[in-house]
């Protein structure tokens, strides 16, 4: 299903969406934030880590997010060795398609990017498949940092799950003490420097407009991308 040339996710997948129709593509809403959060004690940067299908997606919507620093593609859930593109695709490495998110805890909190990840991110109620796309590599997932972070993650899918948020449990999981891997170069910032690849145009542009709509007070306009920071 995937092309290597032109990055993760599946371009024969967007072609049959476009014959379906919109009708096909996510469906996002807001959840409430959750109950519990971590407060922000000391200046500085924090990290992240989620998974929620093909993460061109998930990177240009947190690259959207005021607060957020850096974002970056990469795989997470499997060993260092076959974290690379065409042994992630196999689906038989462990690794999920992840991003590391960088944020300043003082300007945003772990409990509104979890909330953002429910709401706009991914939908998080599909079982090792995101969209047109399939396998356990696209599975949603809490990669969390510290059990502190795996503990508010916890919280919040039972508060989602109890008050039947999406009328079916969620699907996704917390995995803790799995290290992260960049992926490669073409893979980062794919959202912003091909926004009309068909795959982009149906199934993540739809997820900024949903963030700059749900989350007005959070977004902003310029993204912080990978480029810009090696740059820096």
């Amino acid at each position: 299903m995937k092309t290597s040339t032109l990055a993760a996710c599946s371009l024969a997948a967007a072609a049959l969406l476009l014959q379906a129709g919109p009708s096909l593509a996510q469906t996002t809403r807001r959840v409430p934030p959750p109950i519990s959060d971590i407060a922000a004690t000391t200046a500085g940067s924090d990290n992240a880590v989620f998974a929620g299908g093909c993460f061109w997606g998930v990177q240009g919507v947190f690259q959207h997010v005021k607060g957020v620093s850096n974002a970056v593609s990469g795989y997470s859930g499997g060993e260092a060795k076959s974290a690379r593109y065409d042994h992630v695709g196999s689906g038989r490495t462990g690794h999920a398609e992840a991003v590391r998110i960088t944020y300043d805890p003082q300007l945003i909190s772990y409990g509104k990017l979890l909330q953002i990840y429910f709401s706009v991110a991914h939908d998080p109620t599909e079982l090792n498949r995101q969209g047109p796309d399939r396998g356990t590599q696209y599975r949603s997932t809490v990669f969390a940092q510290n059990p502190e972070q795996a503990r508010i993650a916890k919280e919040y899918i039972a508060q989602l799950n109890q008050a039947k948020t999406y009328g079916k449990p969620l699907a996704t999981t917390i995995e803790m003490s799995k290290p992260f891997y960049a992926a490669e170069d073409y893979h980062q910032d794919y959202l912003t420097l091909h926004p009309n690849q068909p795959y982009i145009v149906i199934n993540d542009l739809p997820k900024i407009e949903d963030l700059k709509r749900s989350f007005p007070k959070v977004y902003k306009a310029t993204p912080s991308l990978v480029r810009s920071s090696k740059s820096s």
